[in-house]
């Protein structure tokens, strides 16, 4: 099988992991970039409030969103450019819980995605001081990116699963994760008692 999967960053208004401001989408086909895109969120009422703090990392301002298609509206697009490849994401935990949070916000059904995470894979595959982005990303050869844009992130995400597979002698996603000692999760809904919980950059 050959080296499949789509690499995802969410970047959030505030604490919130329902507010989504942007997204940046890779595929790779065949350990290839065939594709990337990204656009803006507007973030779900009630978790659009944006901080200081988050505009100050990202850069994206609550202006630039007015006229951006919400989470509802905007959720077919983003599964449709997902397909139907394994998702990654540098710790997937947050992004996966942005999908998930801004699912619930909205009142619309949480897709079932497969998913794994880089940042565990860098982990089991590098010996580096810090395992956050830029720095998994330089060991993978993949430098100089603009941190937080989200289409250059998910690229960084994807450079990373590529050389940690080349390393591992992996020609697919079962194998590396296989070499790693990891496997795919699945997307599940947000536990209604556990309501939307704050959330830390990736």
């Amino acid at each position: 099988m050959p080296l499949d999967f789509t690499a995802v960053d969410f970047e959030t208004a505030g604490p919130s992991s329902a507010s989504a401001c942007s997204v940046g989408v890779v595929v790779v086909e065949d350990g290839q970039v065939v594709d990337k895109r990204g656009w803006l969120i507007r973030p779900p009422a009630g978790h659009d409030a944006f901080s200081e703090w988050n505009i100050r990392i990202h850069g994206v301002t609550p202006d630039q969103v007015v006229d951006a298609a919400g989470w509802a509206e905007q959720l077919d697009d983003l599964l449709a450019a997902l397909g139907d490849r394994p998702v990654v994401a540098h710790n997937a935990r947050f992004d996966m819980g942005v999908i998930r949070a801004a699912c619930f916000a909205t009142g619309v059904g949480t897709p079932a995605l497969d998913y794994f995470c880089s940042l565990q894979i860098a982990r089991r595959t590098y010996a580096l001081h810090s395992y956050r982005l830029p720095m998994a990303a330089r060991a993978a050869g993949f430098e100089d990116f603009p941190h937080h844009d989200p289409i250059a992130d998910a690229e960084a995400c994807a450079a990373i699963v590529v050389h940690a597979a080349r390393c591992h002698g992996a020609s697919d996603v079962p194998a590396l994760l296989g070499a790693v000692g990891s496997e795919l999760s699945r997307l599940t809904p947000l536990d209604p008692e556990r309501g939307i919980r704050p959330v830390l950059f990736a």
